[in-house]
């Protein structure tokens, strides 16, 4: 029998080594995860949906050949639907839904031989980046259960941090991918816009701010999925440049001295705690200690026109989701069906007009025009992922309040990751640094459009300068 401490020990290309040289069957595999369900789910509450017989039934089966071939997976149950499997997104009024289909991305993970063992919690529709809802109650930083894991991929987060798997899928409409890895000492990288394709039914997410990949302990294996799951498919609206070679080989291969810029106040002038602002400037003597061009510079952006953009593409894309739902439904609204924010933010769309959704768009367009000018005289952006060590659990409020005034809010908590999004530029989270109490503090790391290779290298670079692959939470 696989012990925790054996399956833990590896990364999922690393169980999947042993799994295909008969070390250990997939079986084994597959009862170490579920059994690390049953010990901590109950302290950190990530998962949703568990149907182990299916996942017991593939393990006993043939694995094939895929890169993952017998290593237990999650799903985010927001958005890529699993066949059979419940798809709630965070909320009462998706309560009991059952999915009729896989996503586009759902079958080109499978295809890599990874058993899907759960679907874990999300903020309700993935609108807050704290994963704590009415439908089911607060997920928990595995490494302070007091702390919020993040969101909106917080469930993932904290099943991959807790040892529950090696690495599961996240969504990223803001952050959703970067800041639960922040929070919780993970690797998390959010790709270019069109990198991975969101069909069958639709072309992108939240006019495209959103991207889907996973949250890891390791790089390579973000790097190994990417490969796995890339390119668009017949009738994608985004295209992006392909990959030169596998990002797998990537990971290893020599960054060169890289020209690195670095910012220690949010994109739009938010202060930083102090924790995080020197933890960005320990990963800037980290990359000057490394060979690398470092200096102080950033972007320009405003944020009095660049919020009100976000609240246009958003708003209505949520009044889409609940007018959908109650059709399905065939009945009117009642009261406990979302979250009082959820609401607002489609409410809200009732004020917009088709010109505010149009400028929304012209509008992230132009700062992605103003980002690729700043990519070209710097490899990559240095920042934290988040102005603030991991919140108190109950800090960040989805029960009161207007779109407006929650979203100005949390933009107070987020220094950099949304515009990430708005430009489509890759991004990610690498877990360099922990504060004073012990808490994870994510840098965040951004490139030019398509340049996830560059990524890649930079963040194996890092992995081997200061390796966190074995400092876990005790649960």
């Amino acid at each position: 029998m696989l012990s925790f401490e054996e399956y833990v020990d590896r990364d999922a290309l690393g169980l999947a080594t042993l799994i295909r040289d008969g070390k250990v069957s997939a079986a084994e595999v597959v009862e170490a995860a579920l059994a690390r369900v049953d010990a901590v789910e109950p302290k950190i509450n990530a998962i949703v949906a568990r149907r182990d017989d299916v996942a017991r039934a593939q393990a006993a089966g043939p694995q094939g050949k895929g890169p993952f071939a017998g290593v237990p997976f999650v799903f985010k149950d927001l958005g890529c639907w699993q066949e059979g499997w419940p798809a709630e997104a965070g909320s009462n009024l998706y309560k009991g839904f059952i999915a009729p289909t896989d996503f586009t991305h759902t079958t080109r993970v499978k295809e890599t031989g990874a058993i899907p063992i759960a679907r874990t919690t999300t903020s309700e529709f993935g609108i807050s980046i704290s994963t704590e809802t009415q439908a089911f109650g607060p997920t928990r930083n595995p490494w302070n259960l007091k702390r919020s894991a993040g969101g909106s991929s917080g469930g993932t987060a904290a099943a991959v941090a807790a040892g529950i798997v090696p690495m599961g899928h996240g969504s990223d409409g803001g952050g959703s991918i970067r800041i639960p890895a922040a929070n919780c000492g993970l690797f998390g990288l959010k790709p270019t816009r069109g990198r991975n394709p969101f069909g069958p039914f639709v072309g992108e997410g939240w006019a495209g701010l959103a991207s889907q990949h996973v949250i890891s302990r390791s790089v390579r294996d973000s790097a190994a999925m990417l490969d796995a799951t890339q390119g668009a498919e017949p009738g994608d609206p985004y295209a992006c440049p392909p990959p030169k070679r596998p990002y797998l080989q990537e990971v290893g291969a020599d960054p060169g001295r890289l020209r690195v810029a670095y910012h220690v106040t949010g994109l739009g002038g938010q202060p930083l705690d102090p924790v995080n602002k020197a933890a960005v400037l320990d990963a800037v003597d980290l990359l000057q200690g490394l060979g690398h061009a470092v200096e102080e510079a950033h972007p320009e952006v405003e944020l009095e026109i660049l919020g009100p953009a976000m609240i246009a593409a958003i708003a209505p894309n949520q009044k889409l989701a609940l007018d959908a739902r109650y059709a399905q439904l065939g009945r009117a609204p009642q009261d406990d069906d979302v979250e009082p924010i959820t609401r607002a933010f489609a409410e809200r769309a009732g004020e917009l007009t088709a010109a505010d959704y149009a400028g929304a768009i012209q509008t992230f367009h132009q700062l992605g025009r103003r980002f690729a000018a700043f990519f070209e005289g710097y490899d990559v952006l240095i920042s934290t992922t988040l102005a603030q060590p991991p919140a108190e659990i109950g800090e960040i409020r989805t029960d009161c309040g207007t779109a407006d005034g929650f979203l100005e809010d949390v933009w107070q908590r987020m220094p950099v990751t949304q515009f990430f999004n708005m430009t489509g530029c890759p991004a990610m989270s690498v877990p360099l640094c922990w504060s004073p109490h012990g808490l994870p503090i994510g840098i965040h790391v951004g490139a030019g459009f398509g340049r996830e290779d560059l990524l890649f290298r930079l963040a194996a670079q890092l992995e081997e300068a200061r390796p966190w692959f074995h400092r876990r939470p005790t649960l």
